[in-house]
């Protein structure tokens, strides 16, 4: 039965991260892709293997290779610079003492966009958060949620996070189409959360010391936010960012041309998980849908579907569900992108607004997971539990709430 691979994948995912089982994530999707090339019956094995590369090859898939090789090498090559240090210092040396947590809250934000990952903005910035709650008396837990809380923003809204590229890829719309449409949904979110740590952080008395701040360092990422958010095409984006860290940094000292080299390798190679992954479940996918298993998970999950919410409500519990068992939002999105689609076609969904859904409410579920990468590296570095956070994670309880609020309100049209 084409659904038992499936299964098979979650279930593994679940045990994966839950603790039970050591194996590699990776080793989870080639035990998966074997299962899934082998319960495929009516032809040759030759057959099955190639319908497999047909779907891990997809122009679509390789695509969002290529993404994701420059976003890896970019990002990487921009911290090996400096530059997301440098953008959390120009953040923090404007704000005042009692905009203290409301400020690192921003500054999350703001990195987290910038570098387009949750788990390395954590790393970033948890060390200063834990020394701001030390020197201003503010409850530790509180302000590691503000970080935390931040780092999704941007997840969920970055040109080069893999859980937008993934989003968008698999709905297929644009980068800057799906950030414009998201932007409207999560920007009052973060404001109505800026706004409650300034009253829950107003006692704070002191800032720590921010250095000057050398400006050059950010230009790379102001100028890839710019010209994606006016549309260019993100490879061409991706190409003038890695460009510009390599000017910018050979410019400054902070590498010379080897150096620069080597940390893009190391940013792509970064990457080659996810990339192997990526192609195996496209491949997986591939089979699944070929046996007619997309059709099936299509009707179970919309048989009692009648209008566009409901078809809503359902890409955004197939792709909850999906989070809770891998605890990965990247990966939990690619897992159902293709059924999100099918269901977003069948509806009648803008693509931007399914990319937009499935982005959001895999941050949203992401956020709170106690065992999720973040949380754990947020209690790791801090060294109070993930349990003690959750209640202080405003960003994605309220991110959750605003997906449920935009999918109540009637839309007569395409947005």
């Amino acid at each position: 039965m084409p659904i038992v691979a499936m299964l098979v994948l979650l279930i593994g995912l679940s045990v994966y991260y839950q603790g039970v089982s050591n194996a590699p994530l990776l080793h989870i999707f080639i035990v998966t892709a074997i299962v899934a090339v082998a319960i495929t019956r009516g032809v040759p094995l030759k057959e099955r293997v190639a319908i497999f590369s047909s779907g891990a090859g997809s122009k679509n898939l390789l695509l969002m290779v290529w993404i994701f090789m420059l976003a890896g090498a970019f990002a990487a090559s921009a911290k090996e610079m400096g530059a997301a240090s440098a953008m959390v210092d120009l953040t923090l040396h404007i704000l005042p003492a009692k905009f203290a947590l409301a400020g690192l809250f921003f500054a999350a934000c703001i990195t987290s966009l910038c570098m387009g990952t949750s788990v390395g903005t954590i790393v970033a910035l948890m060390p200063l958060a834990a020394g701001l709650a030390e020197k201003t008396e503010m409850a530790l837990p509180m302000v590691a949620a503000a970080v935390v809380g931040g780092a999704f923003f941007g997840d969920n809204l970055s040109f080069i996070s893999d859980t937008t590229i993934v989003a968008t890829q698999t709905q297929g719309c644009k980068l800057s189409d799906k950030f414009r449409f998201n932007l409207r949904m999560v920007l009052p979110v973060a404001v109505v959360v800026g706004i409650a740590y300034v009253f829950l952080g107003s006692h704070a008395t002191e800032m720590p010391i921010v250095g000057p701040v050398p400006f050059w360092k950010v230009i790379p990422y102001l100028a890839v936010l710019f010209c994606a958010a006016f549309g260019m095409n993100v490879l061409v984006v991706l190409v003038l960012g890695n460009a510009l860290t390599s000017i910018t940094g050979m410019a400054d000292g902070s590498f010379d041309g080897m150096g620069w080299i080597n940390s893009t390798l190391q940013g792509v190679m970064g990457m080659s998980e996810l990339i192997l992954i990526s192609m195996l479940a496209g491949g997986i996918f591939a089979l699944i849908s070929y046996n007619g298993g997309l059709d099936f998970m299509i009707n179970l999950i919309t048989r009692n579907v009648k209008k566009r919410a409901g078809a809503e409500l359902s890409i955004c519990g197939l792709v909850a569900f999906a989070n809770l068992c891998t605890a990965n939002n990247t990966i939990a999105i690619l897992s159902v992108g293709d059924i999100a689609k099918r269901v977003a076609e069948q509806f009648d969904i803008d693509p931007r607004r399914s990319a937009s859904l499935l982005d959001t409410t895999s941050c949203c579920v992401q956020g709170l997971l106690p065992y999720g990468a973040q949380l754990l590296m947020a209690s790791g570095l801090t060294g109070i539990s993930a349990m003690s956070i959750i209640p202080w994670l405003l960003y994605p309880i309220l991110i959750g709430a605003a997906v449920l609020i935009t999918i109540a309100i009637p839309r007569k049209t395409k947005n």
